[in-house]
């Protein structure tokens, strides 16, 4: 199982160092939701000798949203405002690696810091969640497009619930779905609002709201 686990968290971190390197949102959109499937297997794998009806609930819940309710909203709002890449980011792809490197080892080394109330499948699960976490805030604050700035919140997510699958003997189902609720609802607001932004300003460049004048 350790070997499972280890296979999912590396692959996690290549998903999110593909994250800081791409341009094209229609890419960076198929890259969270494979990311979004992926972690919705977690609950099962992590539980394999004893899987529940809840818990194959919860999964089929996560897989649903993160891989395909998600997705297909932001490439409906995508497709409706009519732009395809990231141009001119406040941090260049080159440099977004790069630190990402220094995130990840500065995510290394505060796990190794850490005294966990109970022992994981994998060793890599917490950092591995930090820096998802921590990738997914840099893209809100490093990106001027606000589809990517939606798909850095998803990316936070992503790192919460790993983190909460990890720590989490027994899943609180409710409580899970209810913030599944949340964002669904945040991402439908977000699509709605960037429809609005592009219809009225012909862009969707969050730096350029602050422009405007009263």
């Amino acid at each position: 199982m350790n070997n499972i686990a280890d296979t999912i968290m590396i692959f996690l971190v290549l998903t999110n160092f593909t994250l800081l390197g791409l341009s094209r949102l229609g890419t960076c959109i198929r890259v969270v939701a494979i990311q979004g499937t992926v972690l919705g297997l977690l609950p099962l794998l992590f539980n394999i000798n004893n899987i529940e009806l809840h818990l194959i609930f919860f999964s089929i819940a996560i897989i649903s949203l993160k891989g395909f309710v998600f997705p297909w909203l932001l490439r409906r709002t995508l497709r409706d405002l009519n732009t395809n890449r990231e141009i001119e980011p406040f941090v260049g792809y080159g440099t977004s690696i790069a630190l990402g490197i220094v995130i990840l080892m500065i995510c290394l080394w505060l796990s190794s810091r850490l005294l966990l109330p109970v022992a994981t499948e994998s060793n890599l699960i917490v950092p591995v969640a930090f820096f998802t976490i921590m990738s997914g805030l840099f893209l809100i604050v490093s990106r001027k497009k606000a589809v990517t700035q939606v798909l850095g919140y998803l990316v936070m997510e992503n790192g919460i619930y790993t983190f909460g699958v990890a720590l989490v003997e027994k899943q609180p189902v409710f409580v899970e779905l209810g913030i599944l609720l949340d964002v669904f609802v945040a991402v439908f607001v977000m699509g709605i609002t960037m429809f609005h932004i592009n219809r009225e300003f012909d862009h969707i460049d969050t730096d350029q709201l602050s422009k405007l004048k009263v």
